[in-house]
């Protein structure tokens, strides 16, 4: 029996978000007898893997190297690095016992790897000529969650982790692969059109071990924030740690410099949240399983001719390299089938019926905006694909609308509290720079969460008057202001 649809937008996003990922078949969560972990569904597992299949694409166009690094990590090796160790104490699962032996020494679950790499760093490379080394995998990783849980954006296990690790001569060859990593998720995301804020956390927020944090966040329909991206420089706070030397152009010796950066299943989460309605699934082309689905239409008497028809649609399309399924399951009604391929969100569904086949047509229907079209036959293909592209840019035009309509400017605390706490989403306020101002400023306020320094790309997409800020007085302090800072509530 289907569970009622609850709404998407403010308070009931959460019970809409587990409600459409039931439904829709992609993700069984809260039934496993382990909090925290959930089981992807064949359907979501075939999102899943187009996300990460273009991660992939955009790390090994860019030089990155896959690899595959030990999920178990001894207390020994992951201890090594103190301010790392303290930010990660409390999500850590241990393993103690092997069979009936208890073990000399703890491992851990990996809750990340920058100790796993960096061990290994060490007795792999030696010399610049050896560098820059971009390493990356797709693996789970463990970490204790003790806030509450939610699918795929607050989850103990997160099954769909990119991490990438690069190693580098100098300072300046780090700050150049921030820059990279940074323009590769831009691209990513633009891909998938889920929009988002890039800024700069401040230092409490940081990774631990790292110099600093550069984050990419977004907006749900709840109007909480979520991080959805974060890249790292790391310095060599790990290569000191585990004595990653190497022999330097000018033949002098000096530890390596590294940045790692992660994403996780939050994407697809996120592609959900802002593409989806109150019906099911809206994917975009890149990712849905079946970017078309044909539906023939007959009585008894025209079956054969129209799943004739309707196979050869699909061949031809599948030839052309668009995804698609011939649904020709004879216990379900044409409605039952339109009713539940609007749920699981394919992007086109091509109506065939007599009419169809006696007009030498297709009558084609658009999930994005719930229109139908008809095409004549000879412009099949080329009518699909732009169809296609049009449901794309369509779909990240609609969620940089949305995403920008929860984006408010503000000129000091009490008002940024207010509108946090009336409405949520974002808030942009000036600032002077000095972290111990907002730290001070914000002591006693619930529900306002710092997200960072806003970077000037995103300031400019986001259409901010960069002179106006010039001119403004810091939100907390009325001393010049030098930048702008994001603040909102997050998960």
């Amino acid at each position: 029996m289907s569970v009622q649809r609850p709404q998407k937008y403010g308070e009931s996003f959460s019970e809409w978000f587990s409600w459409i990922i039931s439904e829709a078949e992609i993700y069984d969560y809260g039934r496993y007898p382990i909090k925290g972990m959930g089981v992807w569904l064949p359907y979501g597992f075939q999102i899943r893997k187009r996300v990460i299949e273009l991660i992939r694409t955009l790390l090994d166009e860019t030089g990155h190297e896959e690899i595959l690094l030990p999920l178990l990590i001894p207390e020994t090796l992951f201890a090594k690095e103190s301010e790392h160790v303290r930010g990660f104490e409390g999500e850590v699962f241990w393993i103690t016992r092997a069979g009936l032996d208890e073990l000399d020494i703890k491992l851990a679950l990996r809750p990340t790897s920058e100790t796993t790499i960096s061990y290994m760093e060490s007795l792999w490379i030696k010399s610049y000529k050896q560098l820059p080394k971009k390493y990356y995998q797709i693996v789970s990783i463990f970490r204790y969650e003790t806030k509450m849980t939610k699918p795929m954006i607050r989850v103990r296990e997160v099954t769909t982790f990119k991490e990438a690790h690069t190693v580098h001569e100098d300072f300046e060859s780090t700050e150049e692969q921030i820059k990279e990593a940074v323009n590769i998720y831009g691209k990513f995301f633009d891909l998938l059109g889920v929009p988002y804020i890039i800024s700069r956390r401040p230092q409490w927020d940081k990774f631990a071990g790292a110099l600093y944090t550069i984050a990419f966040d977004t907006i749900f329909p709840d109007r909480k924030a979520v991080q959805i991206g974060t890249v790292h420089n790391l310095g060599q706070t790990f290569t000191r740690v585990f004595d990653i030397k190497i022999q330097k152009k000018d033949e002098s010796i000096d530890y390596a410099w590294q940045t790692s950066y992660g994403i996780s299943e939050r994407v697809v989460a996120s592609i959900i949240a802002f593409h989806s309605d109150e019906k099911g699934l809206i994917l975009p082309p890149l990712v849905a399983p079946y970017q078309v689905i044909v539906v023939p239409i007959y009585q008894e008497n025209t079956k054969d001719v129209v799943i004739k028809y309707s196979s050869d649609i699909a061949k031809v399309l599948r030839e052309n390299g668009i995804r698609v399924y011939l649904d020709l399951r004879d216990e379900m009604r044409p409605a039952e089938k339109f009713f539940e391929w609007e749920l699981k969100g394919a992007p086109l569904r091509i109506e065939v019926g007599m009419r169809e086949y006696s007009s030498n047509v297709i009558t084609v229907f658009r999930r994005d905006i719930a229109k139908r079209e008809t095409v004549p036959l000879q412009q099949l293909v080329e009518k699909i694909r732009t169809m296609l592209d049009e449901i794309a840019q369509n779909l990240a035009k609609r969620a940089w609308k949305e995403f920008t309509s929860n984006i408010r400017l503000s000129q000091g605390v009490e008002e940024t509290v207010k509108v946090l706490k009336e409405s949520g989403g974002l808030v942009l306020m000036p600032w002077c720079g000095d972290e111990r101002c907002i730290y001070n400023k914000l002591q006693g306020f619930e529900g306002v969460d710092v997200i960072g320094e806003v970077m000037e790309n995103s300031l400019k997409r986001l259409n901010i008057d960069l002179d106006m800020l010039r001119e403004a007085k810091c939100g907390f302090c009325g001393k010049q202001a030098r930048a702008v800072v994001a603040m909102a509530k997050k998960y």
